[in-house]
């Protein structure tokens, strides 16, 4: 069963900032909810190719990823793929000028597969919310100054 979850919000900052937090993936694990750990396994900056392991925590169990960055405008998208993961998926991060700040969206794509799949309709549901939840974290952040460095 094919997942395309796609959540939304505006935060009252400039698209370059909320932009460059986003990309800089040292703050994943303050604002992306489940992310334990996060390090950039090649050469920075951060750029096409860029490969990214996370590890992190969702529907109780422990999962260790790597992601590649499939593309990047510095401020209005970064695309990243998975090269190493429970199942295939690709995340995407975009953002857009908006009335009162910028319109950052995560749109996660995949097939989820293994126990992933047996939770068939719970899972893109329980991706959604994760998803909603990590961007509120991230508005928070970014709206408080508290930049949430981990």
């Amino acid at each position: 069963m094919r997942m395309d979850v796609t959540a939304d919000l505006v935060i009252a900052r400039p698209r370059a900032e909320v932009a460059a937090y986003v990309i800089d993936p040292g703050h994943d694990p303050a604002w992306i909810g489940g992310i334990s750990q996060a390090e950039v396994l090649t050469e920075p900056p951060v750029r096409v190719g860029t490969r990214v392991r996370r590890v992190a925590s969702f529907l109780g169990r422990r999962i260790e990823y790597v992601l590649e960055v499939s593309a990047l405008d510095p401020d209005a998208l970064l695309e990243m793929t998975s090269v190493r993961s429970p199942f295939p998926m690709k995340v995407t991060y975009a953002f857009a000028d908006a009335p009162g700040g910028t319109r950052a969206s995560v749109r996660v794509e995949g097939e989820p597969s293994g126990l992933y799949r047996l939770a068939g309709p719970a899972h893109a549901p329980a991706v959604r919310r994760s998803v909603a939840s990590d961007l509120r974290s991230l508005r928070g952040i970014l709206e408080s100054g508290n930049r949430g460095e981990v």
